[in-house]
Order: structure tokens, then C-alpha cells, then sequence
């Protein structure tokens, strides 16, 4: 029993400490609860980075785009079929609001001077995973920064 306890307080202050390391604070905020599916879709999407960006790219090898990319990590994460552009992706899903984002939602950016033009995958903190065409590499961006923040249109999550 004491062992038991023992490990449970030791797990506790572990995930604590791990908090207070990667996001700067030991409590996640409630939107921010990690469903398992959002989490495995947000590990996988993080074994991406720095992949070539390629338009119309729908695997690793070849290059991604931002909605190749989200479609093949949903199939490869969690066998979700996601397919179609960005502004298909948009359309499906269940909108939320943005204080209500959790890892493995996406979240959608008018670019290209047309509405959702643009998808990444959103992996918590304030941050998320894209294929853009700058740069060429999938990598890590913030939702508050400044090209971004004022491109924002909307979030969807497939998950309950």
C-alpha cells in the first residue's frame, strides 16, 4: 500500500516537473487536456518536422503540403480519413473557439487572400505544426505571431 502510494506521488511530481519544464507552468489550462487521439495525432505530426514542403505533396517522401500533411497524419495517427484542401478540411469537423483548442485540432488561415487557405495542426501552448510553402519545411509556429495571428479564421476538432 505504501509502495503504491509512494509511486503515484512519485508519478505526480514527475508529470509536475515535465509541466513546468516544457510549457513554463505546472497546470495546463482545461482547454488545453489532451484527448488520446489529439495526442497521438500531435506525436506524429512532431516526427514531421523539418520534412520538404512540395505542393500537392501527400507523403513524407515526396513532400507535404499543409492538407497532405494533416490528412496523412490523421490516417498514419489514428486512421482517420481526412482528405481534400484546406478549405474542404474546413468544412467538416466541429467548429471551436479558439480558447477551446486542444492538441490535435486544427486550425485554419486565410494565406492566399481566399478563406482557408491554409491548415496546420495545433500541438498545445499556443502553437502549431504546419507544411508552408516558405522556408519549404514542415516546422513550429505560434498562433500569436505576426503573420499568422491576424490570418486566423477558425478551429475544428474531429475528437469528442
Amino acid at each position: 500500500m505504501l509502495k503504491s502510494m509512494f509511486g503515484k506521488a512519485w508519478m505526480a511530481i514527475t508529470i509536475a516537473i515535465l509541466l513546468t519544464a516544457c510549457g513554463g507552468s505546472t497546470l495546463l489550462k482545461q482547454s488545453e487536456a489532451v484527448s488520446p487521439q489529439g495526442n497521438e495525432v500531435t506525436f506524429y505530426a512532431l516526427g514531421l518536422i523539418d520534412t520538404g514542403y512540395r505542393f500537392g505533396g501527400k507523403n513524407p517522401e515526396a513532400g507535404l503540403d499543409c492538407s497532405g500533411m494533416v490528412s496523412y497524419v490523421y490516417r498514419e495517427a489514428v486512421g482517420m480519413k481526412i482528405s481534400g484542401s484546406a478549405a474542404d478540411m474546413a468544412r467538416r469537423g466541429k467548429e471551436i473557439d479558439k480558447d477551446s483548442l486542444r492538441a490535435g485540432d486544427l486550425v485554419f488561415f486565410n494565406t492566399l487572400n481566399r478563406p482557408f487557405s491554409h491548415v496546420g495542426v495545433y500541438i498545445g501552448d499556443g502553437r502549431f505544426i504546419h507544411a508552408p510553402s516558405s522556408k519549404g519545411k514542415v516546422r513550429i509556429e505560434r498562433m500569436d505571431n505576426v503573420y499568422f495571428a491576424p490570418r486566423f479564421e477558425m478551429a475544428r476538432t474531429y475528437f469528442d
